[in-house]
């Protein structure tokens, strides 16, 4: 169904969309879009800086007794 827009459907669609909530509305919409961006990729730099600073000890075997019992076998 979207595959064949074009060029011409986009531009319509963009005058429309101008037409109906205005220059000024849109760029706020789009400042606000930015802002929430910006927001995710930092909270997803601080979640990976925080998994790499955490130490390797915590980890710990979890397999059930029933199958370790099998591999040492």
């Amino acid at each position: 169904m979207l595959n064949n827009i074009g060029l011409p459907g986009l531009l319509l669609i963009a005058v429309v969309v101008l037409v109906l909530f205005g220059r000024g509305k849109i760029s706020s919409m789009m400042g606000e879009v930015g802002k929430g961006i910006t927001s995710f990729k930092k909270g997803m730099n601080e979640g990976a800086k925080e998994l790499e600073d955490q130490p390797g000890d915590d980890a710990k075997d979890v397999t059930p007794e029933a199958e370790t019992d099998k591999t040492k076998a």
